[in-house]
């Protein structure tokens, strides 16, 4: 019952330099290609439920994980414990740091610069490039007043405020632009639409939330925003994804994609299936949002979108990947970009059920517990 992660790890986010079978001692692994356990401040893997609470209460240590490009942080969604920092912290790399002051957190949001950090009644954020955290802003929380609600940005001013009408459910930032999941499964998007990422059906920017009329109607129940593309989910489990597709991201027929296959042999495709092909079509953008059909899967429960990946849990649990893969993030144990969702053979290899997946900007992070108790376990 852990956490996995692959994929870049040049700050040692992922597991410590030289460790875990991840090289010598002292040897720097840049690219992790095979899911390795988490590990947090304490050396200790990431587990979803902690060994020291009872079996019969499994929510009572919900442990979360995110990312951004040099650091990682877990904590307990429930409020217990404090929040890790593991990668680039206190201004160098392969460090491990526990939060003081932390316990109590109930979600958390991890920048190059700052650690937000929510509670029941305050939201408090801290920076966390360099070798002292200080804190920028702090806010009291009243969860009855709806005329406070807003967002943590990653840049000055941190604060931004949202409509109370919109009744916000859940926000997805990208790199520049954000998804907004309101209430009754309307979904309204903002920022940069240079690749499509808004999902309008422009590529031109938007300074105020604007409702995603292609999917008006349709009950959403995740959303999930990348470097420049994005993706939900309906109430009914079908994923639509829109924007930028350069690596794949978008499981759409890819130049790159098809370029780095004629010169790799070990690409998903094989010859056979590339000479067939009669017309080469390529996507670079798609502006508006598009269904997905992922091979043997009916309904995905959970999506995350990286720099220029994405991965999607099944409502069997099961961890499909694709998009780019030059630093092992798509987990099919090589160096391969795709864009075709394919599935990520190392879980149930090993007798693991897939829960959840969370997408850092170059690595992919996982929870996974034992689907058979009886059955061989994963490797630690």
């Amino acid at each position: 019952m852990s956490w996995f992660g692959f994929g870049f790890n040049g700050f040692g986010q992922i597991v410590p330099f030289g460790k875990a079978g991840c090289g010598t001692p002292g040897e720097k692994q840049v690219k992790i290609a095979v899911p390795a356990v988490v590990k947090n401040s304490n050396d200790s893997p990431v587990r979803l439920v902690s060994e020291t609470k009872h079996a019969k209460e499994p929510e009572a240590w919900n442990m979360q994980v995110i990312a951004c490009w040099s650091r990682t942080a877990s904590f307990s969604g429930k409020g217990e414990g404090q929040v890790h920092l593991t990668g680039f912290t206190d201004g160098s790399s392969d460090s491990r740091k526990s939060i003081s002051g932390s316990g109590g957190c109930v979600d958390a949001w991890v920048t190059e610069r700052y650690l937000t950090l929510r509670f029941t009644d305050r939201v408090e954020c801290w920076t966390c490039d360099g070798a002292d955290m200080e804190l920028v802003l702090k806010s009291e929380q009243d969860s009855s007043d709806r005329k406070t609600e807003g967002y943590i940005a990653s840049e000055p001013p941190l604060f931004r405020p949202l409509s109370p009408q919109l009744r916000a459910e859940r926000l997805a930032l990208g790199t520049a632009h954000a998804l907004l999941l309101c209430a009754g499964g309307t979904i309204y998007t903002w920022g940069s639409g240079s690749h499509g990422q808004l999902g309008h059906g422009t590529l031109v920017a938007e300074e105020e939330p604007r409702v995603v009329e292609a999917l008006w109607g349709l009950p959403v129940c995740v959303v999930a925003a990348g470097g420049w593309h994005s993706a939900c989910i309906s109430e009914g489990g079908d994923l639509y994804m829109w924007g930028w597709n350069e690596s794949g991201q978008l499981g759409l027929p890819s130049r790159r994609c098809r370029e780095e296959a004629e010169q790799n042999k070990e690409t998903v495709q094989s010859e056979s299936e590339q000479e067939e092909t009669v017309e080469d079509v390529f996507i670079s953008i798609q502006a508006f949002p598009a269904l997905l059909d992922i091979p043997h899967v009916s309904e995905v429960s959970s999506v995350s979108c990286g720099s220029r990946h994405t991965a999607a849990v099944s409502c069997q649990g099961d961890l499909y990947t694709w998009g780019w893969g030059d630093y092992g993030q798509l987990g099919h144990e090589n160096l391969c970009s795709s864009d075709q969702p394919s599935l990520v053979d190392f879980f149930p290899r090993h007798g693991l059920h897939v829960e959840d997946v969370k997408c850092g900007p170059w690595n992919t992070f996982v929870s996974a517990t034992q689907a058979n108790p009886a059955g061989s376990h994963a490797d630690n």
